[in-house]
């Protein structure tokens, strides 16, 4: 019995004011004709809450470029939805923030990728973006509404994330969600900014050392094998892990790709995840159900028998799988052995 997805990704559109370097849409100025329509949104607000009612996450692009952003977002509240937003935060006014407050968003991400102006700015290729997100920020506290800041990890910041943690405190965000590059979309032409597989290690080690030092939620996305460092961890320091002593974290897994989330983009087509372009379905030509439910690329990635490499053979593949993403950029194959994990699996059953 497949279960719904827990979390569902909407690329409402891939229109968006700013180009930065990293952007998996590899955004445009204006939006696409051939984004789903008004109606065709509904629809498949009407699929998804009769199907598992996941938590929506509308992203882009810039998702408030569409004109009936909140036509969409009210009307996925009205049908039981938690609704959620991901925005680069420069479009934010107290009129804007209120709006979103009353068609029920629930949370709002912002995108934070440096602790300073410098930084950001150059990440973002937008000068005064950095200034202009913080400003947003203090119009979604003000309106009432919770959010937290989401940093692409790159050579670029890396030095900075500690001091990334500590604005994310100050700015009194619920969580801090470190995302590690996947080169796709514009990402692509920064490949050379990936931090490499040590530094991976070294990120993640120090990011679960936050855990019980800072009050916020802290994730790591795109970077599976932190389930794994979480297992290795808690069992060096003798602890069981548990909702108490690990969150949410202890209920869920790596890579939820294919499994308890899913990318669906603005024309309607249906991915593991928004940088895995291995198109599982379309629902303009078929139900939301059935691509989750039928999909080979979906099935797939659910069955960890099939993992390839040293990922088919580790002992944590149950609770990390690799990165999908990433070994289809590195192959082309979305099966194949994470390219970016250090650990030598020794075999054996999984845990």
């Amino acid at each position: 019995m497949t279960r719904p997805p827990r979390l569902v990704a909407w690329e409402l559109t891939r229109a968006c004011n700013l180009a930065c370097r990293h952007c998996r849409a590899d955004a445009i100025p204006e939006p696409s004709p051939d984004e789903l329509t008004t109606k065709e949104s509904k629809d498949f607000i009407d699929q998804l809450a009769e199907y598992g009612k996941p938590i929506l996450i509308m992203t882009g692009g810039e998702p408030l470029l569409r004109d009936d952003f909140y036509e969409i977002a009210q009307y996925g509240t009205d049908k039981g939805l938690r609704v959620v937003l991901a925005t680069n935060g420069t479009f934010m006014t107290p009129e804007i923030a209120s709006r979103l407050k009353d068609v029920g968003i629930q949370r709002i991400s912002v995108s934070i990728d440096g602790s300073d102006a410098k930084t950001h700015d150059d990440f973002r290729c937008e000068q005064g973006s950095f200034d202009a997100a913080l400003v947003g920020i203090q119009h979604i506290k003000d309106a009432g509404i919770g959010f937290q800041i989401n940093t692409t990890i790159t050579k670029r910041n890396i030095e900075q994330i500690p001091l990334i943690l500590d604005l994310t405190i100050e700015l009194d965000a619920e969580a801090l969600h470190i995302f590690m590059l996947v080169p796709t979309g514009r990402g692509k032409e920064i490949e050379e900014d990936e931090i490499p597989p040590e530094e991976y290690e070294r990120v993640l080690n120090w990011f679960y050392d936050q855990r019980e030092k800072v009050p916020l939620q802290l994730k790591a996305t795109c970077a599976p094998h932190y389930f794994r460092i979480m297992r290795q961890r808690a069992k060096e320091e003798g602890i069981k892990i548990t909702m108490e002593t690990h969150g949410f974290e202890a209920m869920t897994k790596g890579c939820l790709g294919g499994s308890g989330f899913c990318f669906v983009s603005h024309i309607g087509e249906v991915f593991p995840c928004g940088f895995l372009p291995a198109l599982a379905g379309d629902i303009r030509k078929q139900s939301f159900k059935d691509v989750w439910e039928q999909s080979k690329v979906f099935n797939d990635i659910r069955d960890v028998n099939k993992l390839k490499g040293k990922c088919g053979i580790c002992e944590y593949r149950r609770v990390c799988s690799g990165c999908r993403a990433r070994a289809y950029a590195a192959t082309g194959d979305y099966m194949a052995e994470e390219p970016y994990c250090v650990y030598v699996p020794a075999g054996g059953k999984a845990v």
